[in-house]
């Protein structure tokens, strides 16, 4: 573990680093200076990781792949942020520490540069307090979070999308009350309070729509009740959802990946099939979680690919309980759609089949590469809330609405 007083000098010689950074030409001469210091701290116990992600980010810069912005960014925020939470270290107040720290090193950057782009400096952030949150106890963290902050912020960098500072303000403060209040609630970990607070500020700043925001918020009640059904039951059955139901950041981005990459896709396209995408990888989300957790109280479940009999709880299971709550839940989901102004009749109805299909091509894969061990329970989630938004973009393309 790195000592109080290195990771000081750390700290001094980084921000030092990125005040001169805008003075020093050619690029590839701060590039070198950086891997230079980044060395010395490869040498200082408990470092390694960090430095190692400092040169990477370093050579990335220096052969012009990586913006000034996004190199500075990246270091104020780690050693600002981790600087913080190290001063409150036990405190339940550690993470806000961090936050807190991290976006005032990273704002400090963005107007010090001239590159006033507050969303990209909040992603960045939120990404390296979640990856914080998520891998606290592996050595190799500092790296993870180093890389996944400056790809981060160099993605929607580069996007070059722009939001107006109400709506920012509006995402910011509905996004982490959300994640705050779920996990107050014992439904969500850090790492899950984290993951829902970056999907409720994207949803909302890509969408400029409050709404979309709403709709997920819809899946994310209806799982929670179904998953505390017979909660007691399932534990029995050993098939409960683990941790008491508690979910993380796996859990959020398996059933919400899809459906933010379809908001940020409308963000910048307007196109109404990313509508479709999203409402048809929600609906899935819904209708599995809830087909799953309703339907293993329902008696012995059918395997979906022999129809045999299998225990409740089994990847690939089927029932006729489980096939009807799926189908409501997704019938909820797109009602709420509409009541909200985001869907219109026809995309309510594609939603529904979207839902009804990716629940049984859940089943499905569960059944084969699950049950194979070839994937775990997210990537199931993932692959069959990709391919009900595919199917619901697909549909709406070719109907022509």
């Amino acid at each position: 573990m790195i000592t109080q007083p290195a990771f000081w000098v750390a700290w001094v010689l980084t921000i030092a680093c990125i005040l001169v950074a805008p003075l020093i030409t050619p690029i590839w001469l701060l590039s070198i200076l950086i891997i230079l210091f980044s060395m010395t701290l490869f040498l200082i116990p408990g470092t390694k990781y960090a430095a190692i992600s400092f040169i990477v980010i370093a050579v990335l810069y220096g052969v012009g792949w990586l913006p000034l912005f996004v190199l500075s960014s990246t270091l104020a925020i780690m050693v600002n942020g981790e600087g913080a939470y190290r001063s409150l270290a036990g405190s339940r107040y550690a993470f806000v520490g961090y936050i807190v720290a991290g976006i005032a090193g990273s704002f400090f950057v963005m107007y010090y540069l001239n590159h006033v782009v507050p969303l990209i400096s909040l992603l960045g952030v939120i990404v390296a307090v979640l990856l914080k949150s998520a891998l606290l106890n592996r050595a190799d963290l500092p790296m993870v979070e180093g890389l996944g902050v400056a790809m981060t912020m160099y993605f929607f960098d580069e996007l070059h999308f722009y939001p107006d500072t109400t709506v920012l303000l509006t995402a910011v403060i509905i996004g982490f009350s959300f994640g705050y209040l779920a996990h107050r609630i014992g439904a969500m970990d850090l790492s899950g309070l984290f993951s829902g607070a970056l999907i409720g500020l994207i949803l909302i700043v890509f969408t400029q729509n409050v709404a979309w925001f709403f709709i997920m918020l819809t899946f994310f009640i209806l799982g929670s009740v179904a998953t505390k059904y017979k909660y007691a039951y399932k534990v029995s059955l050993g098939s409960a959802q683990g941790h008491g139901g508690v979910r993380g950041y796996y859990n959020v981005f398996a059933n919400g990946l899809v459906a933010t990459a379809a908001a940020i896709l409308f963000g910048i396209t307007q196109h109404p099939m990313f509508i479709a995408m999203f409402l048809g990888s929600v609906a899935t989300a819904t209708a599995d979680t809830v087909a799953g957790e309703i339907g293993m109280t329902g008696g012995r479940p059918y395997l979906i690919t022999t129809w045999e009999r299998v225990p409740a709880g089994t990847n690939g299971g089927i029932s006729l309980i489980g096939e009807i709550t799926g189908v409501a839940s997704a019938i909820v989901i797109l009602a709420v759609a509409f009541l909200l102004g985001v869907s219109t009749i026809p995309m309510a109805i594609i939603g529904v089949a979207a839902g009804f299909l990716g629940t049984n091509m859940d089943s499905l894969i569960g059944a084969t590469l699950e049950n194979e061990g070839l994937i775990g329970n997210a990537g199931t989630n993932l692959l069959a809330t990709l391919f009900g938004g595919l199917f619901a973009t697909v549909l709406f393309s070719l109907l022509g609405l």
